[in-house]
């Protein structure tokens, strides 16, 4: 048996009007990765939070060791051997990888910061991981999956011997999240129990062993081994019933239709060369590549975000010179649902009704230029309830509503202004597995009603899930296309194949490469 850590017992968490954790229980032994699973709302936060100090539960038993603790702060969760490695990172971007990574407890001398000292420390942690990083350079200067990286040197450092990583992989590329997973497999074998949250089921079948659901605030399943357990078996854990993307009706691309959107042999000053596709009608063509490949800064040339030096744009058939998104949306009916979803895809601070309407405010002004308030709010209503999306009311801010939400909101205000193209850019970063069939059947549905749709996913398995066509890109080039079957098995197999064979060159649309 391995050496339990950290256990739970009952664990209860009161907000007001709220029971965020209604006994949760929880076991995390040395050596193990643990996954800790749940949609949005299901207590995975707040958890984190009680076991790093963060939040005293309000009911129920912690103990390290064997012995029931307290922790009060989270200074005592990481002297206790508690470390965490949120989603948004917690570095001083100015301050050096040894800065950051020594200072819960910088070594001092005759009563002063020691920075000299600070290097010898900060390089075994660096080399533990396998990081080739000078310890001197600024955190700022490193790419974000190095920065994912020093946070978990940090926890080294403290000594950690629970690791909790939360959504670890949301910005990093399939290579760079391979990398964390040796780190985190080395780190089990070193004895750390490392918990893993994560909402891409793939990742957590590849590197974890056991398994914890929560459903609602409680424990649905409790440290179980994972090799016992489907993937979706633990969907229908996790959202309470069965739940499969096959439930999705059928439709038909007529690919002799011509194209809404064309690109004919486009450079752009992003260093794309010879990008050549079509997109039709009732179509959802992917993008597909590792980070860096191109695909986003792409379709931004398309919005007029970045030059094109080369080739040519056609909107349903004529040439289009876009030189900005309110262009593409008013003169071409092209919509843009951004990655960024909180700095570009929706107002925070502004009420859901402004966010929605905001691409028709010129459409419902009247003569004199007002907007009538009763369109404004009938065409909210509308989408509101089309889209499924949960509010409190019109007015509450967007920023309060939950990062799949935020997506809707930021998908309705494009159907709000009747988009006839719509470019989707990363649409379920971040998001639980229930909002990511819900929003998986929007865009199937928005494809069966005619729209045509240019996909941009990192996720290989939404993407083979949705596309019709697959388009594989490296290097600011189109390296191959693959017709899609939506069989991940060999879909998959087909589109990693094209990625790794650099010197395929690139190819048009309607050639199956693989």
């Amino acid at each position: 048996m391995s050496e339990v850590l950290l256990e739970c017992d009952g664990i209860v968490k009161l907000f007001p009007g709220v029971r965020a954790l209604d006994g949760v229980a929880l076991r995390l032994t040395a050596g193990s990765v643990h996954a800790l699973l749940g949609e949005n709302g299901a207590g995975k936060s707040t958890l984190i939070k009680v076991l790093t100090g963060v939040h005293a539960p309000d009911g129920g038993r912690l103990t390290w060791c064997g012995k029931e603790i307290q922790l009060r702060s989270p200074l005592e969760a990481t002297r206790t051997g508690i470390g965490v490695v949120h989603q948004e990172r917690n570095l001083i971007p100015g301050f050096s990888v040894a800065e950051n990574i020594t200072l819960q407890n910088p070594p001092s001398r005759r009563g002063l910061v020691d920075r000299e000292a600070m290097t010898a420390p900060a390089q075994r942690c660096l080399a533990e991981l396998g990081l080739d990083i000078d310890p001197h350079r600024p955190v700022q200067e490193l790419s974000v999956a190095q920065q994912q990286l020093v946070e978990i040197a940090k926890a080294l450092y403290t000594e950690s011997r629970v690791l909790l990583l939360d959504e670890p992989t949301a910005s990093l590329s399939p290579q760079e999240a391979e990398r964390l997973f040796d780190v985190v497999r080395r780190l089990a074998e070193r004895g750390t129990c490392v918990v893993f949250v994560s909402h891409k089921l793939e990742e957590v079948f590849a590197i974890c062993d056991t398994v914890t659901v929560l459903r609602d605030g409680r424990s649905v399943l409790e440290s179980a081994p994972l090799a016992a357990h489907t993937q979706d078996d633990v969907v229908t854990l996790m959202v309470g019933r069965a739940h499969s993307v096959t439930e999705m009706s059928q439709r038909t691309v007529d690919v002799s239709a011509p194209a809404a959107l064309s690109l004919v042999g486009l450079s752009t000053a992003a260093g794309h060369r010879d990008i050549s596709l079509d997109v039709r009608p009732g179509e959802i063509l992917g993008l597909y590549g590792l980070v860096g490949a191109g695909r986003s800064e792409l379709v931004k040339a398309v919005l007029g975000l970045d030059r094109v030096t080369g080739g040519e744009i056609r909107v349903h058939g004529k040439t289009a010179r876009i030189s900005s998104p309110r262009q593409a949306l008013h003169e071409y009916g092209i919509g843009y649902l951004t990655e960024n979803r909180k700095e570009e895809g929706v107002f925070l601070e502004q009420p859901i009704l402004r966010n929605i309407t905001v691409t028709v405010w010129k459409k419902l002004a009247r003569a004199l230029g007002f907007v009538s308030a009763r369109q404004e709010r009938d065409v909210a209503e509308d989408l509101v309830k089309r889209l499924g999306i949960r509010i409190s009311g019109l007015q509450q801010n967007a920023g309060e509503l939950s990062g799949g939400n935020q997506q809707k909101v930021s998908l309705a205000k494009w159907l709000a202004a009747d988009t006839r193209l719509l470019i989707v850019d990363e649409p379920t970063v971040g998001v639980d597995v229930r909002t990511k069939h819900a929003f998986h059947e929007l865009i199937w549905e928005l494809a069966r009603g005619g729209l045509p749709i240019l996909l941009i996913s990192s996720d290989l398995a939404e993407m083979i899930t949705l596309a019709d066509r697959v388009l594989v890109m490296a290097g600011h080039r189109v390296r191959g296309e693959v017709g899609n079957d939506h069989d991940y098995e060999r879909m998959s197999g087909r589109i990693i194949r094209i990625i790794h064979e650099r010197t395929v060159p690139a190819v048009s649309t309607g050639v199956d490469t693989a």
